[in-house]
């Protein structure tokens, strides 16, 4: 199967607009939002998110369209921080329109959140883009993993939390370790 890219978004988001009656959210995540900000040109499929109204709308849409996507918010998956809505982007550019459908950037750090939990390859290679463009700070994303490990378990969390510490832990070492080559190459985060 071809991968989805930034105009296949369109066409899909275009479906969405058209046949809502009234206004809805829907959330980019993961990698969706990658190629929106041309952080990558392709994705197998669509990871989205919203409120449960929408999600017939969506699949409907991505049925009659030949698309693949994940309906899945990384809050229903892992103990959201407190602020997450708030950390939501706009998404601006050419898929923001005016109308019934609202898009927003999934807050980026409940997704590395996820992608931590996860803890596959491609899961921290997508987290360490939230990290090289900015959008996640490591301190940051360290507090909030700190006020929530008190109130995640085996049934908040689906995984024991000392195996979330230990996939935390490869993810500040990866993104140590990138930095220091950056810095030793003279690069920001705001230049790669």
């Amino acid at each position: 199967m071809r991968g989805v890219d930034v105009a296949d978004l369109g066409v899909l988001v275009g479906a969405v607009r058209r046949a809502l009656a009234s206004p809805r959210r829907m959330y980019l995540v993961n990698a969706t939002s990658h190629i929106v900000m041309g952080w990558r040109d392709s994705v197998p499929r669509f990871e989205l998110a919203g409120d449960a109204a929408l999600a017939p709308t969506l699949r409907d849409a991505a049925a009659a369209l030949g698309m693949d996507i994940i309906w899945e918010s990384p809050a229903e998956v892992v103990p959201a921080p407190a602020g997450w809505e708030e950390r939501s982007r706009l998404v601006e550019g050419g898929l923001a329109e005016p109308g019934p459908l609202e898009l927003r950037h999934f807050d980026p750090y409940c997704v590395v959140i996820r992608l931590i939990a996860r803890g596959d390859e491609p899961d921290y290679l997508n987290a360490l883009e939230y990290l090289r463009h900015g959008w996640v700070a490591m301190s940051r994303l360290e507090g909030l993993i700190s006020e929530m490990l008190p109130s995640m378990n085996m049934r908040t969390l689906a995984q024991d939390p000392a195996e979330f510490r230990r996939k935390f832990k490869g993810l500040r070492q990866l993104w140590t370790s990138e930095s220091a080559r950056a810095d030793a190459l003279g690069f920001t985060a705001a230049s790669w």
